[in-house]
């Protein structure tokens, strides 16, 4: 895809071909745009973007951790089985990574909301030990944008605190404020269910929902998370609650890991109105590298198969699979066997699903994932899109599958033909911007409290 500014570069370029193949230039020199319109080998391309990717903060807005990585033994200084860790971001120039506090939705009771709370404290510690006591010699953990260019500057690594679904705050709002000072600088409301807060994107096949978008306590959340100054995420809730977030929110508002749908048909993209909406709101969305959410041939292909196998399967065992609001009705003794006949489906289908349907699927690959952000870019501007992976959490692409293939992502964006200061903006530049907005708008906000 050549953007509109490279127009004139790529006749410049053509005119310098045209020149040198008259005059007998070596036929393997391969021409690239560059800033001054000089021919470059494919060596000087990659020397260029070795120099761009080293110069600018690189930034990636999801990373998901397992806890059992992050102890006295087995910690992110060993280059672990994690698609993400200390050595993969050097050897592959990731300068920060937020790391998630994550938790599934589960059952929305005191007994749920207890075991999520534990669930996000124990990931939190996690992320705080790994910075200041496993490794603080090689990680730091930023709390604004102003941090993450010290640590950068001094040489180490950068950590920040995301929270994926805010069902651990329970039914009390002050535990917003606790997951402030504990480091979280961005929140979503759902995750794959319907939460206490918000609508869930999974709800939109069958048009399953909750709320109706945001409930009342969820729009108390945002207004919280607007006086604190923690960014409001849009990735994972249900385009009402996203759509009404955005209108309700005095700060600018991210989606910390989601594409294009308008290039890949998956509920967890967002489809134009979304991304207008948050260009409109100021904000940015963070295009992810999650292989069906970048290439709709691959989507289409992994959902087809897991449809036909899930229906082969259910029939094999005599189970017929229900919609959410079929098992809604479901007595107590029912829903238990629902699930445990569920729970054997599983178990057989995702052994099947990994060797008759991932394994066959159509590859996604860094090509795929930055024709998400030129198309954002060229929809929204490239002042509101931004770059992460989902690493650990089912994210990774052909060419950028772990932390230690980073490069490759600014050596398709040179490729393409943007410049240092666009891949800068990409990288981390316009996250940055939007903490500073959120934090400087919290803070008035306290002043006028």
């Amino acid at each position: 895809m050549i953007k509109l500014n490279q127009v004139s570069k790529l006749f410049t370029g053509l005119a310098f071909l045209g020149l040198l193949t008259a005059c007998g230039e070596n036929e393997n020199s391969i021409p690239a745009d560059t800033a001054s319109g000089v021919v470059e080998s494919e060596d000087e391309l990659i020397e260029r973007a070795r120099g761009i990717h080293d110069r600018v903060i690189t930034l990636d807005t999801h990373a998901d951790i397992s806890t059992s990585n992050f102890t006295a033994t087995v910690n992110y200084t060993q280059d672990i089985d994690t698609q993400v860790n200390l050595p993969k971001m050097e050897a592959g120039g990731l300068d920060v990574a937020w790391f998630i506090v994550y938790t599934g939705q589960g059952s929305l009771d005191d007994e749920g909301y207890a075991a999520a709370y534990a669930n996000a404290i124990d990931k939190f510690d996690a992320i705080h030990r790994l910075a200041e006591e496993i490794a603080p010699d090689q990680i730091e953990l930023a709390y604004t944008s102003d941090d993450v260019r010290r640590i950068a500057a001094a040489g180490k690594k950068v950590a920040m605190i995301g929270i994926e679904n805010a069902y651990p705050v329970g039914l009390d709002l002050a535990r917003i404020e606790e997951f402030y000072n504990r480091g979280g600088r961005y929140m979503s409301l759902a995750h794959n269910g319907h939460s206490q807060f918000s609508d869930s994107q999974t709800g939109e096949p069958t048009n399953d929902y909750l709320h109706g978008g945001l409930s009342e306590m969820g729009r108390q959340a945002i207004a919280e998370m607007n006086r604190l100054g923690i960014m409001v995420d849009v990735s994972h809730p249900s385009k009402d609650s996203i759509l009404q977030s955005i209108e309700l929110s005095r700060a600018p508002v991210i989606a910390s890991h989601s594409s294009a749908r308008a290039l890949t048909n998956h509920t967890r993209n967002l489809d134009d109105e979304m991304l207008i909406a948050i260009r409109d709101n100021n904000g940015v969305a963070q295009a992810t590298a999650f292989h069906s959410y970048v290439n709709e041939a691959r989507r289409s292909f992994l959902a087809e198969g897991r449809q036909r196998l899930e229906a082969e399967i259910a029939e094999s065992l005599d189970f017929e699979i229900l919609s959410a609001a079929e098992i809604e009705q479901l007595s107590v003794v029912d829903r238990a066997t629902y699930e445990t006949n569920l729970a054997e489906l599983d178990a057989q289908l995702f052994p099947r699903l990994r060797s008759e349907v991932n394994a066959m699927a159509p590859a996604a690959t860094v090509s795929d994932f930055i024709d998400h952000i030129d198309y954002m870019g060229e929809l929204i501007g490239l002042d509101h899109v931004g770059i992460s992976s989902d690493f650990d959490g089912g994210g990774g692409i052909e060419g950028w599958n772990d932390a230690s293939e980073t490069f490759n992502v600014t050596l398709e964006l040179v490729r393409r033909g943007y410049s240092e200061e666009e891949i800068a903006q990409l990288w981390s530049g316009n996250l940055l911007r939007v903490l500073d907005d959120v934090q400087r708008i919290a803070a008035e906000i306290q002043a006028e409290a």
